[in-house]
């Protein structure tokens, strides 16, 4: 249920309302964006409110359970507002979106009516349509920890504890060459050996496609470049010049972390369970059966 404070209600009492929508977008590359569907453009607690054709809504829908609120918003794509390459990149995948309910006569009469963030967007003929997720989509997610060998952290978060800044994890080089968006030539980083950033990241920090990037599958030695294959390409224009980090890979395992990191004791993982194997095992008539470890 919206929260409506006394002012907004006492406005919405008159039965002569000055009422507009803004919309409030955050990107996860940082970048903020307002819109509104007032005829003039606001300025709200420090941020401005485009009046154009960026975005709007249809009807919203709002339980007082733990189901999902949900809506879509439809706008037209510009090179003001939204852009096409924009979205095509991903760059609003997931993006967090407030929308207000505000009196334009007095912008601080006003009321949230939605708080949650992007899903699916479609486009088509200049213009675009994208879901709209409620808060409490996150309550359908899996949480809790699952028995498994594998580490269930994400490498450098904060169960993990690895910092990926190190020199001794991460480096930044150029970009010298890109086949097909997914194969990318970068300037010779010889502190690390073949393979070291497979499973790793790539991560972009500058030119058209800054702040996206992807998860390295293969990673090799080829004369003087380093060549690393991304699995899936970047979804925008990549350049000889640009400048990329590349992040060391984990494959989860219990030794790698041990090893490569020498982060043994934050491992999140079980590595001591017995495999599926183990329950067809039978007695043996030869062998050593001391009832130590099965990974020694």
């Amino acid at each position: 249920m919206t929260f409506v404070n006394s002012a907004l209600q006492g406005h919405l009492d008159t039965g002569a309302t000055t009422l507009c929508r803004c919309w409030s977008i955050t990107r996860k590359d940082g970048v903020i964006l307002g819109f509104t569907d007032h005829d003039q453009s606001l300025t709200i607690a420090g941020q401005n409110f485009a009046a154009d054709a960026g975005m709007s809504a249809k009807a919203l829908e709002q339980t007082t359970g733990l189901s999902v609120d949900n809506s879509e918003a439809i706008g037209v794509l510009s090179h003001a507002s939204v852009k096409e390459e924009d979205l095509v990149s991903g760059r609003y995948d997931g993006a967090q979106v407030s929308v207000f309910l505000v009196n334009w006569a007095d912008i601080s009469q006003r009321a949230t009516l939605f708080k949650g963030t992007l899903g699916e967007i479609q486009r088509s003929a200049g213009s675009f349509t994208a879901e709209l997720r409620g808060l409490t989509e996150v309550l359908n997610q899996t949480q809790g920890r699952i028995y498994q060998k594998p580490c269930s952290a994400v490498f450098g978060d904060e169960n993990c504890g690895v910092d990926t800044d190190l020199q001794s994890i991460s480096e930044v080089a150029f970009v010298e060459s890109v086949a097909g968006g997914k194969e990318i030539g970068v300037s010779l980083v010889t502190s690390f050996p073949e393979r070291w950033f497979e499973k790793g990241r790539l991560d972009i920090l500058d030119g058209m496609a800054a702040g996206l990037g992807g998860v390295i599958k293969r990673d090799r030695i080829v004369g003087s470049q380093r060549i690393v294959e991304l699995w899936e390409k970047v979804r925008a224009d990549l350049a000889p010049g640009d400048s990329v980090k590349l992040v060391a890979g984990c494959d989860k395992r219990f030794r790698t972390c041990a090893s490569k990191f020498s982060n043994a004791a934050n491992f999140r993982g079980f590595p001591h369970l017995p495999g599926d194997d183990w329950m067809m095992a039978v007695p043996r008539k030869s062998g050593t059966n001391t009832g130590g470890s099965m990974n020694s």
